[in-house]
């Protein structure tokens, strides 16, 4: 097995496309956006996205806005259920958010990796501090992806300093970045 220290499938210098370069030089709160279930009308099966594309926009309703991967099954069940649940991910669960991405093996299934509760919006991390339980407002197509606009119904806001999982998770330049300790 060879180390490499840079990806071995990333392109060349010359052919990277300046947008992603542009969007790769900001730093993104690593989201987990879950829907479907058991717990959800017409929730059929659970899906998952690990989601750094996204913001918080504030106003008399507040909404979240995510940039999805059309093709995702995260999006085809936000779209069939209307609902899902935004939970923001912790330094010690970037191996989870590997899973999600599609980029770590998920022996069970993704949702085998760590425990969930099953809720009316989606399955909620049974450890997330901070998370919002969102209804789905709108969906545009945007660039390659699909922008999804959703109405907070329920916020939890966790304690930073009592969060058992260390730091808010970021990720930046295709790396997580832990803020206290530089990237991993």
């Amino acid at each position: 097995m060879t180390i490499h220290d840079t990806h071995p499938f990333a392109d060349p210098e010359g052919a990277r496309e300046p947008g992603r370069r542009l969007r790769g030089r900001l730093t993104g709160t690593v989201s987990l956006w879950t829907a479907g279930g058991p717990g959800v009308p017409d929730g059929g099966e659970r899906a998952g996205l690990t989601v750094s594309s996204w913001l918080v926009v504030a106003g008399e309703e507040t909404r979240l806005v995510a940039m999805l991967d059309p093709d995702s099954d995260l999006l085809d069940a936000v779209e069939r259920t209307g609902r899902a649940v935004v939970q923001l991910l912790r330094w010690d669960d970037r191996d989870l958010a590997e899973v999600f991405a599609g980029q770590a093996p998920a022996p069970g299934g993704m949702f085998a990796q760590a425990a969930f509760d099953d809720t009316d919006h989606g399955p909620r991390l049974t450890a997330a501090g901070t998370w919002a339980d969102v209804r789905l407002e709108s969906t545009a197509t945007v660039g390659w992806s699909t922008q999804v606009t959703c109405v907070a119904e329920r916020v939890v806001v966790g304690d930073e300093s009592d969060d058992g999982g260390g730091a808010v998770l970021e990720h930046r330049r295709g790396r997580y970045r832990r803020p206290d300790a530089g990237a991993r």
